[in-house]
């Protein structure tokens, strides 16, 4: 399995967050980006927070600039 990411770029919310988390793993990517989103958008952590971040996962390492939304 190769790198995986998650960035908070690609979720439009006010507070226009730019944290772009990686991990070599998924479990641990997982972890990291649930303490992000529980302490720093003040979601709950539920099974429906990690799968929604399972499924945001992308292969790779984040892009330097955020994607385009077109």
């Amino acid at each position: 399995m190769g790198r995986k990411y998650i960035d908070c770029r690609e979720f439009p919310r006010a507070t226009k967050c730019s944290i772009a988390l990686s991990a070599d793993s998924e479990s641990e990517l997982l972890e990291v980006a649930v303490e992000h989103a529980v302490g720093h958008h003040g979601h709950k952590d539920s099974p429906e927070l990690r799968d929604m971040l399972l499924s945001a996962m992308e292969d790779g390492t984040p892009p330097l600039a955020a994607r385009s939304a077109a």
